[in-house]
């Protein structure tokens, strides 16, 4: 009885079609790629995930809350080049640390900044991170002109740990263990209700420009950790690798299940998404290599499901019975 009613109750969350997704998608690949829940790979592959699963979880965080960021791949990538410029060629255990604290601190005033334009300057989120984009990638160039650097051993060690269960699915856990303490807070009550409508939460005595304030603050330190283990992962640091990643954390929002307009949503469906956006890249590669169609079929198939990740939920709506019968 209790199985039945938590199924039930699964099915009508928001990102129960994206769960689906994922155990259809994870089919496919072990049908193709007979090795890929071996431990090691299957470990590596998850490794691979985590910068794009914590950008999307950061974008989730702000989407949530009313906004969208269009600079957080551009903002990984300034964190990440900074921690590797610290680093330096020689480093230590607190070049190590200094590194990383900078890098992630960096991460959150950026995000900061992001949020303090659109809270307090009141200009659209859309443009604001989008100019700021540009800021941002272009410091990381000032920082680092060109592909390099040095990430300590330990690091490296670090996010390439081997073990059972795979390190990536604990530090997925430990980010859903942060997000359910988290529901329970007034944090959270705030977010959501200035996402749903900043007017009523204002009436309702909430502050509304801090909330949004915060909100991109962390989604910034999200994206640090996303250059953490990005350049532990690499073992270098890249000024230009984070672009592609932005438009990717939307997708995997979508996918998820949480809709733009805010005031609603999960990470737990973005995370889904984020992993389901990765094997079905996956699954085109390998079709296309089957086939042997040149790499140009893959760009455009990969931008087709792009599409229609992003067109998926207005589609459902449209051809919901229930709304054509109201």
């Amino acid at each position: 009885m209790m199985t039945r009613v938590w199924f039930q109750k699964l099915i009508r969350q928001p990102y129960a079609l994206t769960l689906l997704l994922l155990a259809l998608g994870w089919l496919l690949t072990a049908f193709f790629q007979i090795d890929y829940f071996q431990p090691r790979n299957f470990s590596n592959q998850l490794r691979s995930y985590l910068p794009l699963i914590f950008l999307a979880v950061a974008q989730t965080i702000v989407v949530i809350g009313g906004g969208i960021d269009l600079s957080l791949g551009a903002l990984m990538t300034l964190s990440s080049v900074v921690m590797v410029q610290v680093f330096g060629a020689n480093p230590g255990v607190l070049e190590t640390l200094a590194g990383i604290i900078l890098g992630l601190l960096v991460a959150t005033l950026a995000g900061a900044v992001n949020g303090a334009l659109v809270a307090y300057l009141r200009l659209q989120p859309i443009i604001a991170t989008f100019a700021s984009s540009s800021l941002w990638a272009g410091l990381a160039l000032f920082i680092l002109p060109q592909p390099g650097g040095i990430v300590p051993q330990s690091v490296q060690d670090f996010v390439r740990l081997t073990i059972i269960p795979p390190f990536g699915l604990i530090v997925i856990g430990i980010i859903l263990l942060v997000w359910a303490w988290f529901l329970g807070t007034r944090g959270s009550r705030s977010l959501y209700a200035v996402g749903g409508s900043p007017q009523a939460a204002f009436a309702s005595g909430v502050n509304v420009e801090r909330v949004k304030l915060v909100s991109y603050a962390t989604s910034g330190l999200m994206a640090g950790f996303a250059a953490l283990f990005l350049i532990g992962d690499l073992a270098t640091g890249d000024p230009l690798i984070g672009a592609p990643l932005t438009l990717s954390s939307v997708v995997a929002v979508v996918l998820g299940g949480t809709r733009l307009a805010g005031g609603a949503g999960s990470i737990i469906g973005s995370i889904a998404g984020a992993i389901v956006y990765y094997i079905l890249k996956n699954l085109v590669a390998f079709s296309v290599i089957r086939t042997g169609l040149t790499p140009q079929w893959q760009t455009l198939i990969d931008g087709t499901v792009v599409v229609l990740a992003l067109a998926g939920p207005g589609m459902a709506k449209l051809f919901n019975p229930a709304r054509k019968a109201a």
